[in-house]
């Protein structure tokens, strides 16, 4: 079950989507919905939508004439030698689907440090003061 609509992302983005795009674009949301969700599946359904919308359209291209991928948070250009390279943030790379760090952040799931070691589960743990 999708958190957004097509009209929805559309409202969000620069340029028009053509019918191939639209198709495309409630396909994403599915999926969309399905990575939000295993991030945390009680994120308010607001957030949800935002979050929904923002992947699609990192994903579809929001249609500036900018030249930069959406995403990107290094770049590079030359002229004469036709060179150019792009780093794109959170391990997402132009035309996937993922979630941001400010998307993880806007969803309650920033990062977070700690471990967890099964072992200690298979240990008898010996009451305070005995």
């Amino acid at each position: 079950m999708a958190y957004a609509t097509v009209q929805d992302v559309q409202a969000r983005m620069i340029r028009t989507m053509d019918s191939t795009e639209q198709t495309v674009c409630g396909n994403l949301l599915d999926d969309a919905a399905s990575l939000i969700d295993a991030v945390n599946s009680a994120a308010d359904a607001a957030i949800k939508k935002i979050v929904s919308c923002r992947m699609v359209i990192r994903a579809l291209g929001d249609g500036s004439a900018s030249g930069v991928p959406m995403g990107a948070t290094q770049g590079s250009q030359s002229a004469l030698g036709y060179s150019q390279s792009w780093t794109i943030s959170s391990g997402g790379g132009a035309g996937e689907l993922y979630l941001s760090k400010v998307d993880k952040q806007y969803l309650g799931r920033s990062n977070q440090i700690g471990s967890y070691s099964p072992v200690e589960d298979l240990v008898p743990q010996q009451e305070a003061g005995t």
